[in-house]
């Protein structure tokens, strides 16, 4: 599912229109953005919580040449799944 098709089903779900269910995923992308940018965590009840990670510097090796290569400190954003979420998707797992 792409951003298009999840806002055609935000739509359908809460029986808007398309172009308020485009401003709705728009304004929510934005808020979650920004609290990551802030380094806050975004904690959905029993879906999961967004949360930004620091990875640490490390060397790393350049598949092509063999070369080793310095990989630098970076943030990253980490999604850890909710309790109810894993639940919901293990069901399908015989």
């Amino acid at each position: 599912m792409n951003k298009s098709e999840l806002s055609e089903a935000i739509a359908v779900g809460a029986d808007i229109s398309k172009i308020k269910s485009d401003q709705v995923l728009e304004a929510l992308l934005l808020i979650i953005e920004r609290q990551l940018i802030l380094k806050d965590p975004v904690q959905l009840s029993g879906f999961g919580t967004f949360a930004v990670k620091e990875r640490a510097a490390r060397v790393g090796r350049n598949p092509k040449t063999g070369e080793t290569i310095e990989i630098s400190a970076m943030m990253t954003v980490r999604f850890s799944p909710g309790k109810g979420f894993k639940e919901i998707i293990n069901q399908g797992i015989d």
